[in-house]
């Protein structure tokens, strides 16, 4: 099995803000912990730099009128009529390089659409990728391009099939936006429901419209949602979907922002479970591009994607992270080497049971409302 491994050190030129809880240190803290383990090694695998993807390939999915103004800001001040596409201060700030940062994370996420669908690799994965919230005329979410919609377009392009999985904590709104229509795309979204966080959307009744109508896929999830209720419900809606679909290639989001000690969400995720779900959908991927996410306790961003680049590759990890980590585990504040998460005072019984009874109703929703357009 050939993989891929796309990453760049030009992600170190960039700055979302001190104050912003997007930090770009995640992405080469996991290249060093990955380093580390020897996974960026493996006989298997190559690794590639992505050069700055062409404006007409971002011009697939978003307006040339929004792109102008992103072009526009560039230098690292707002231009005019910057926040009528969801630009400056807050979620999505302006900041020098925004434009030449757009144009990677597109080039890394089309480079490993490119390499599975001309089979110079099975499974790819572009960490710095999966930036979901974007819409075709406004940033939105921390997200400035929507890389897995290009990556999805470009395999399309191609002629495949493509079923695309989103384990972020938040909806994939973005994603589902593009393809809300369309039945050779099904779009599938585990998420914390949306009246309790962004983007307030993502409710089973979000099926899709026309010919698409059963293809997009929500399964919200209620905070505290840990890996022991997330797993069976996971497990009652994706594979069923998946194995009926057959797609070609397997788009999978992988945020791990739903992590039990991430800031800005309230799900309840250990790494282990984490690295479970995503190991379920490997048999039935005959490609796969993966890409990172969300996540914004930076120790289990690297954690949680190096134990998923393992897994990818078939790859059993030591326990304990390698002594030539020890550096970064200073640094980062690390309280722990071991890869996976130890098990935490459970939640109190009516709270677990509560967030039972919530996700088994949104299960049953799915099966009720989405299975029959697929005759399940």
């Amino acid at each position: 099995m050939k993989t891929a491994l796309i990453y760049s050190e030009e992600w170190n030129r960039f700055d979302y803000g001190r104050e912003h809880p997007l930090r770009m240190e995640r992405l080469g803290l996991t290249w060093r912990l990955m380093q580390a383990y020897g996974l960026t090694t493996l006989p298997q695998a190559t690794v590639h730099a992505p050069t700055p993807a062409a404006e007409g390939e971002i011009a697939v999915f978003h307006d040339p009128h929004y792109l102008e103004v992103l072009k526009a800001a560039n230098q690292g001040a707002p231009p005019p009529r910057a926040s009528a596409f969801g630009l400056g201060a807050g979620d999505n700030p302006v900041f020098r390089g925004v434009w030449e940062a757009a144009r990677l994370v597109a080039a890394g996420s089309l480079l490993a659409a490119d390499l599975v669908a001309t089979g110079q690799a099975e499974r790819a994965f572009h960490f710095a990728g999966g930036l979901h919230h974007a819409l075709p005329d406004r940033a939105s979410g921390f997200c400035y391009v929507n890389d897995p919609v290009l990556a999805i377009l470009r395999l399309r392009e191609r002629g495949f099939r493509v079923a695309y999985v989103d384990i972020d904590a938040h909806h994939g709104d973005g994603v589902q936006h593009a393809f809300y229509g369309d039945p050779h795309v099904l779009t599938i979204s585990t998420h914390e429901r949306g009246e309790r966080l962004f983007p307030g959307t993502g409710f089973v009744r979000e099926l899709g419209e026309g010919d698409g109508a059963g293809y997009s896929v929500n399964l919200p999830l209620e905070a505290y949602t840990d890996s022991a209720v997330y797993l069976p419900a996971f497990e009652a809606v994706v594979p069923p979907l998946l194995e009926r679909f057959k797609p070609d290639v397997i788009v999978a989001q992988l945020g791990i922002d739903a992590h039990r000690t991430d800031p800005l969400t309230h799900l309840a995720l250990d790494v282990q479970g984490f690295v479970r779900a995503f190991a379920r959908i490997l048999p039935l991927a005959p490609r796969l591009v993966a890409l990172g996410g969300g996540g914004y306790d930076v120790r289990n961003v690297a954690r949680g994607w190096t134990a998923a680049w393992a897994a990818l590759n078939g790859v059993e990890l030591a326990e304990d992270m390698p002594e030539t980590f020890a550096p970064d585990l200073k640094r980062f504040g690390f309280t722990s080497r071991k890869l996976w998460d130890t098990p935490t005072a459970p939640v109190p019984d009516e709270i677990q049971r509560a967030v039972s009874d919530y996700v088994d109703r949104q299960v049953d929703a799915v099966q009720t409302t989405i299975f029959p357009f697929h005759k399940l």
